[in-house]
């Protein structure tokens, strides 16, 4: 069998033998901001094999944030090769991926090309869209279950063909396909363009109560229904991968698969991710809830059953450090921010606005803000940086509070920023014991777990546990709460 990529920009084949054996294998795709990665599970869910590679990021202009689709979609071509090289002739039953949610592109629907850069769920290039709808904010949320920003679909769309005139007249040719990168990645591999109803809910079209695009959302960012993806449930037949016999069975978002691999599928569930971005989520059973302030979206879906959750998102999780190593001329071999963050403190509060606010706040891009903190002690600043991370899912925890009725027994937290001085200050804040996954990669885990539903998964297992110490918690949240009045 031959490796033929749809439209991928290659013409590499490679000869392949797919016999039956004893064992099964599957394919985990996590498609994350920083980098791509691979693993290969084996039916126990134990990694025989794994891989990265890293990409980056371009910012040509203050708050405008994107990446190269095509390199993305080369790193998945050949990590899927490396995993097929490793499973070294043995059964592969299945793969998945789970994808970075909000970064949206337009390609064309014939020739599979990028028409124009991805623009990261990082950009907010589109504020001045959000600004002008603001009177539209309520009945957006309402429908959709996500506030109306600039990191979403809807406004980056809308952006787009109103400052390129070349690309209105391709989508009214009806020749352009506009979604989130996971169905590009899907488009060019499989041959099907489909957007998965957990990352659909970024688009701002979606109607989480009825499952289907909305078309109020539609009109209101001048999208026709034939620039989107085919909308589909997380658990789906969304073909097989480069002309393999390979099934690719589930796509569906990175936060998503984090909380399903902390054992996160039972309703009532809480866990939290700290990677490029940050997340808190909860999973609320088989009907959605709208949170004031923050994202309600789908958790997994298939043919059969629906699970609904509610998050809370943070832009500025590893993110702000790489930012701080621009701003404050560090080399990153010498940020070490959580040694630097565990050997000192800080009176003052840092309030990022690189990449603006999300939840529960949602203010589009602003200049970082130093409260009583003197720029010129890169220690402190760099403790404050961490701080607000800790902050941030304070007040998301304290916006759940409606419909989880009291705080958590505990706070379980995975990947590959959730760093001791974090996690710590998150459990002094937030007042229970927060527990860091033994496992590494748990939102790769989630999607193995869904490829593989008949394995016997143990609960949730920690390797460190950080309890609630005394502090000046409640005076520091005082200086918070009073740095983020004064940008609101």
């Amino acid at each position: 069998m031959r490796f033929i990529g749809f439209g991928c920009g290659t013409n590499k084949t490679t000869e392949l033998d797919f016999s039956m054996s004893a064992s099964s294998n599957y394919i985990v795709i996590d498609q994350g901001t920083s980098s791509t990665k691979a693993f290969l599970f084996d039916s126990q869910g134990r990694v025989n094999h794994t891989s990265k590679i890293k990409h980056s990021l371009s910012k040509p202009e203050p708050f405008h944030v994107e990446c190269d689709s095509q390199t993305i979609l080369n790193a998945c071509i050949k990590l899927f090769h490396d995993m097929i090289t490793a499973a070294d002739g043995q059964l592969i039953a299945g793969a998945g991926m789970a994808v970075q949610r909000s970064t949206f592109l337009f390609w064309d629907k014939k020739t599979l090309e990028p028409l124009t850069p991805a623009l990261s769920w990082q950009d907010s290039r589109a504020h001045g869209i959000v600004d002008e709808f603001s009177q539209h904010q309520e009945w957006i949320w309402d429908i959709t279950g996500t506030p109306l920003s600039g990191h979403f679909g809807g406004p980056k769309f809308l952006y787009m063909i109103r400052n390129n005139k070349h690309l209105a007249k391709k989508i009214k040719s009806n020749e352009v396909i506009f979604g989130p990168l996971s169905a590009y990645l899907t488009h060019a591999l499989t041959g099907k363009a489909a957007i998965d109803e957990s990352i659909a809910g970024r688009s701002q079209f979606f109607n989480l109560k009825t499952r289907s695009w909305s078309p109020d959302c539609l009109d209101l960012f001048e999208v026709p229904v034939s620039a989107l993806p085919k909308l589909v449930t997380t658990g789906y037949d969304f073909g097989n991968v480069l002309n393999t016999k390979i099934p690719l069975r589930f796509v569906m978002g990175d936060q998503q698969a984090a909380l399903i691999g902390q054992a996160g599928l039972k309703p009532g569930s809480m866990a939290s991710n700290f990677g490029t971005s940050a997340s808190i989520q909860y999973n609320t059973g088989a009907e959605p809830n709208i949170v004031p302030g923050l994202i309600s979206s789908v958790l997994f879906s298939d043919d059969r059953q629906r699970l609904n959750m509610v998050e809370g998102t943070i832009n500025s999780g590893n993110s702000i450090f790489y930012h701080l190593e621009k701003v404050l001329d560090i080399e990153h071999h010498n940020m070490h921010w959580d040694q630097r963050c565990s050997d000192h403190s800080t009176s003052g509060i840092f309030v990022p606005g690189f990449s603006g606010l999300a939840a529960p706040y949602w203010s589009g891009g602003f200049d970082d803000i130093y409260w009583e903190l003197d720029k010129r002690d890169h220690n402190a600043v760099i403790r404050a940086a961490m701080e607000s991370i800790g902050f941030l899912v304070y007040d998301i925890i304290r916006s759940l509070e409606p419909i989880i009725k009291s705080k958590p027994a505990k706070l379980t937290a995975s990947g590959g920023g959730a760093r001791d001085s974090l996690l710590q200050f998150i459990a002094d804040l937030v007042r229970v014991p927060v527990e860091h996954s033994a496992m590494r990669d748990r939102t790769a885990y989630g999607v193995y777990r869904l490829l593989n539903p008949d394995q016997d998964y143990s609960a949730f297992e920690s390797d460190k546990i950080f309890f609630p110490s005394k502090n000046n918690a409640d005076k520091k949240i005082k200086q918070w709460h009073a740095a983020i009045a004064s940008i609101l």
